[in-house]
């Protein structure tokens, strides 16, 4: 069962937990979501803001979820569950019912949806969105070693407006 927590009691590594053990990026709520394994993000303070970074590429699924959303779900495992979070990574909801088929069990709460299997989740509150451009990159080498394919990500900055972990 998840409690939610103040987030000031946290000393995870997130370095680990992002890098290293995956997290899921969900966007719905009961009658339709979508979620997507991320492995690239961050924590940090923005704007006087406790907040999380979070790229999703143009050619996902999930990004039309968190288009049409105000807030948006990183639920973290770990590394308990990296057989379903590669399964979510390389299979589009357009085409496959992840949860389904993961059987990961969703807990929907008025608009976002995370998943009961979750050791941590971090409710966010869309604050910010832009492209990634490669006009941006100073080290070029990054476009080509990235976005040779010109899959680019959107960056979304979210406000952590609440946190859950597992009691």
């Amino acid at each position: 069962m998840l409690e939610k927590i103040d987030i000031s009691t946290l000393n995870d590594n997130f370095f680990t937990r992002i890098g290293r053990e995956w997290m899921l990026v969900t966007a719905g709520n009961a009658t339709k979501c979508n979620t997507m394994t991320a492995s690239w993000g961050g924590i940090g303070v923005l704007w006087n803001k406790n907040v999380a970074f979070s790229f999703i590429r143009d050619s996902r699924y999930t990004l039309e979820f968190m288009d049409n959303s105000d807030y948006y779900t990183l639920s973290f495992f770990g590394g308990n569950m990296m057989k379903e979070l590669t399964f979510c990574g390389k299979n589009s909801g357009r085409e496959v019912d992840k949860i389904k088929e993961t059987g990961l069990i969703p807990v929907h709460d008025g608009n976002i949806t995370y998943f009961e299997q979750a050791e941590l989740v971090f409710v966010c509150k869309k604050l910010f969105k832009q492209p990634v451009s490669p006009d941006g990159f100073v080290d070029k080498t990054m476009t080509d070693k990235f976005y040779a394919d010109n899959d680019l990500h959107e960056l979304y900055v979210g406000e952590i407006a609440e946190v859950l972990k597992k009691a």
